[in-house]
């Protein structure tokens, strides 16, 4: 069993089916809400690792499906620099565990702490749904 740290936006769905897979799974998951934390570019750059710059982003993110932010054309620093202004950017949700870290529920150390067994848990259960869901 592993202790999971999962910033989550509080009232997300997805991000609650997530929690309770990682519950099932045996792990104790301290939920942390990713929109109040005092991110800083070193912090939130740990959780990327060497992915592509646009997966950094969350797809669903208002001002990226309006066209405002443009992920496939924008640099690491400036990237980083939207997100701490703005965390609905951020890939949701961050998970850190045994000193691993991933944005999204697709990538290590989620698979492993799932033990391999994985539904279709990152896409939003809500993808064309009005309201959107509640912003903290």
């Amino acid at each position: 069993m592993a202790t999971v740290l999962f910033y989550q936006k509080p009232g997300c769905g997805t991000n609650a089916r997530q929690i309770r897979a990682l519950e099932t799974a045996g792990h104790q998951v301290i939920a942390k809400n990713l929109m109040a934390e005092p991110w800083t570019a070193e912090r939130l750059l740990a959780f990327f690792g060497a992915t592509p710059i646009a997966s950094w982003f969350n797809p669903a993110a208002p001002r990226i499906k309006s066209g405002d932010v443009k992920p496939a054309e924008i640099d690491a620093a400036s990237a980083i620099a939207l997100m701490l202004d703005d965390p609905l950017l951020i890939r949701r949700p961050l998970v850190e565990a045994d000193g691993a870290k991933c944005a999204g529920f697709d990538r290590e150390p989620v698979p492993s702490l799932l033990g391999g067994e994985q539904s279709d848990l990152q896409g939003c259960t809500r993808p064309g749904a009005m309201p959107r869901c509640t912003e903290p």
